[in-house]
């Protein structure tokens, strides 16, 4: 049993943590974000600003002999009004890169969604909490504590009872990954079970996840936040929330895919850059959004509420989408080498769609995430893919 006087207490700073563009400093502690100071000054809406301070993918990583760790930090849980609370965020703490311990934090700060359109909030203020994680080896070892993926999480301090140090540099490569919900982590149970977490533990690599709930709509600060971060391997997953928020045409897509494309190349000119377009969505394959949630039954579903038939007029849908970047990166990829296509049908399609289908005909399910980290894992990372590690 530990006393106070056994703990020695860590100010949590930038240089134990991964996974995030930058840090603010709040009236509490650190907040991690993944968008820096810049693009945050940008961003036109409040989903896409809880979705970057929400820290999927972002981890503390530091060397110890502790065998018992307390993490304080105050979290901001969000629900939607009418609806049942959503369990705790989980933290996930790893030993040598191995899942060896969870923990939630009761209370914190409440942001209750009042409408799922607009995004309105209310925000009710909590008391920080605490992650414990107790007998862990005794032995010099490497920790990483994943933070809750879609709980916005301020960090207040780490106790530990031994000393740490920050991680040491293992030489893994740096994947840098932009997506949408799906990449963030809707409906994965805990922090490492997100498809890309799963994805960079087969391929050996450092996840930088900007992967943004609702937020993957090409938008240039978005751009240029991933042409400045340093990064061997860079890979965008787009087209579901052009196609569900309905914010363009046709006409707009393809130069704001190239300019996007271009923005990216202006820092990363030689980097393996994949183009991943949308899995499997039966409900907007061939039906313009926008999308919109359904209560019948009650049951949160989604549906697409465009009309096929203005598809000649240029509305998106998932299969426009797949045929226009097939075609974008075929053609810019005679002058780009290091330029890939994947279609995310072979992430998750027809088959894996009727094994593990969509609880709410948008999101992945936990066993699909699984099965869209292996793809993933597979074709990017695996003998011939474009994130293969090359000898020679």
């Amino acid at each position: 049993m530990h006393t106070e006087h056994d703990w020695i207490t860590t100010p949590v700073t930038a240089d134990i943590l991964r996974g995030h563009l930058d840090v603010e400093t709040t009236a509490h502690g650190l907040l991690p974000h993944r968008l820096p100071a810049r693009s945050r000054r940008q961003i036109p809406d409040n989903q896409l600003a809880t979705a970057e301070a929400q820290p999927s993918g972002v981890r503390l990583a530091f060397r110890t002999r502790a065998t018992n760790i307390a993490l304080d930090t105050l979290p901001t849980k969000r629900v939607y009004r009418g609806f049942p609370a959503p369990p705790d965020g989980v933290y996930d703490l790893l030993v040598d890169g191995r899942l060896a311990a969870q923990a939630t934090v009761a209370g914190g700060n409440v942001r209750t969604i009042t409408d799922m359109v607009t995004q309105s909030s209310e925000l009710s203020e909590g008391p920080v909490g605490t992650a414990r994680f107790t007998g862990l080896p005794t032995h010099d070892k490497d920790i990483e504590i994943w933070l809750p993926h879609t709980e916005v999480t301020e960090l207040i301090a780490l106790r530990t009872d031994a000393p740490i140090e920050p991680a040491p540099d293992r030489g893994r490569r740096v994947w840098l990954h932009h997506g949408s919900s799906i990449s963030h982590g809707s409906n994965a149970t805990h922090p490492t079970a997100i498809w890309p977490a799963l994805a960079a533990a087969r391929g050996e690599v450092e996840l930088v996840n900007m992967g943004f709930g609702g937020g993957a709509l090409l938008d240039p600060f978005t751009a240029r936040a991933m042409r400045d971060t340093p990064a061997d391997l860079i890979s965008l997953k787009i087209g579901i929330n052009v196609v569900n928020s309905d914010v363009m045409r046709l006409r707009a897509f393809g130069p704001a895919v190239h300019g996007f494309l271009d923005t990216i190349r202006e820092g990363h000119p030689a980097t393996p850059l994949l183009v991943v377009s949308p899995i499997l969505c039966p409900v907007q394959e061939d039906t313009p959004g926008p999308l919109m949630p359904d209560f019948d039954g009650g049951t949160l579903r989604f549906k697409a509420t465009g009309d096929p038939a203005e598809r000649a007029a240029g509305r998106l849908t998932l299969n426009i989408i797949r045929d226009e970047l097939a075609r974008i990166v075929e053609q810019r990829a005679a002058d780009d080498p290091k330029l890939y296509y994947l279609d995310g049908r072979d992430l998750y399609g027809e088959k894996d769609y009727a094994e593990f289908p969509l609880p709410d005909e948008i999101h992945p399910d936990p066993a699909a995430h699984r099965r869209i980290g292996e793809n993933f894992g597979r074709l990017a990372f695996g003998d011939g893919g474009p994130f293969a590690t090359r000898t020679g």
